[in-house]
């Protein structure tokens, strides 16, 4: 794929909230020159592009918005898919999937009929799962069929971890990796401070910064979208603003690295699951994925949450 550098294109599949996040945050920050909004409910669509269309005065750049049809992917640089039903509360994002399946046989298909052959970047729950549903059922090469994996929950434990050491969250360097949901992990061993480990700065703390409010930090992250849905029945702005950083490193060739879900081919010693890894993002998808020195807990947690993921996935039947 090359993205073209005449105009970056999106295709925003679901007008949703979560859609809708995404879309009104591409907007502000000018990240792509034109923006197609496709929906099965294409009055809503429709409204949702000329209330955006609105606010191009006071926009950072132009941007050519507009609702469309599956045909308007084709020559789209990413097709972001938010559509799908919505988590209730209490549900876990695994008790989506068989809901959400049927749904993306409906998208899929047509997107790749339209001549697409560009990036997916799945956002719809659970996120995984979706991600490698949508590579099985589009055929494409696993680098071009990407997940927000736990871009979000990195964000999420970046800010608690800062608000707990009292610094800038864009100091702190930590991952949240393996499924977006229940039993996704943090890495301690691979958490820095700059570039000093926390796992130091707790043992040199006199006991102020302790192991065991990371912990409760990492439940907090694993639990945060629960208590967003329990508070205002839903979870959108941050994964809007998530998309949107991804979708900024695959237009712009960055080589950054985000810990999207991404198809594990023996890295970690896993293979043919989705799960939130860090990876190198370029125009073509993932470049490559970042591999952690993980201690033995660590990976056991890894592999628990890996294979949570390809259970669930092969109980589709894909």
């Amino acid at each position: 794929m090359t993205v073209r550098n005449d105009v970056r294109k999106i295709a925003l599949i679901g007008t949703g909230m979560v859609g809708m996040s995404f879309a009104y945050c591409l907007l502000n920050q000018a990240i792509c020159d034109e923006l197609v909004l496709i929906d099965i409910d294409k009055k809503r669509a429709a409204g949702e592009a000329m209330d955006l269309n609105h606010g191009l005065a006071f926009a950072q750049g132009n941007m050519k918005i507009y609702a469309g049809s599956y045909e308007d992917c084709h020559d789209a640089d990413i097709v972001t898919i938010c559509a799908g039903v919505a988590q209730k509360p209490g549900e876990t994002r695994l008790d989506l999937l068989k809901r959400n399946t049927a749904v993306f046989k409906s998208i899929v298909e047509p997107v790749v009929a339209s001549g697409f052959s560009g990036v997916f970047l799945i956002a719809t729950n659970p996120v995984d799962i979706m991600a490698r549903i949508t590579q099985k059922l589009s055929g494409f090469p696993k680098e071009r069929v990407i997940g927000s994996g736990t871009a979000l929950d990195s964000a999420r434990l970046r800010y608690l971890v800062g608000e707990y050491l009292n610094v800038d969250p864009r100091n702190v360097h930590a991952y949240v990796m393996g499924e977006h949901g229940d039993s996704e992990f943090v890495p301690w061993s691979q958490a820095f401070l700059a570039t000093k480990p926390i796992l130091e700065i707790c043992e040199e703390s006199d006991g102020k910064i302790t192991k065991d409010m990371l912990d409760g930090i990492s439940v907090d992250v694993r639990d945060a979208a629960y208590a967003i849905i329990d508070a205002k029945k839903a979870t959108y702005y941050g994964i809007g603003m998530a998309l949107t950083r991804i979708c900024k490193a695959i237009l712009g060739n960055e080589n950054s690295i985000l810990t999207v879900s991404a198809c594990l081919d023996g890295d970690y010693g896993q293979e043919e699951v989705y799960a939130g890894v860090p990876c190198i993002l370029n125009q073509n998808g993932v470049r490559s994925i970042l591999h952690l020195s993980l201690t033995e807990e660590e990976q056991n947690k890894f592999d628990f949450s890996c294979n949570t993921l390809r259970e669930s996935f092969n109980g589709i039947g894909l």
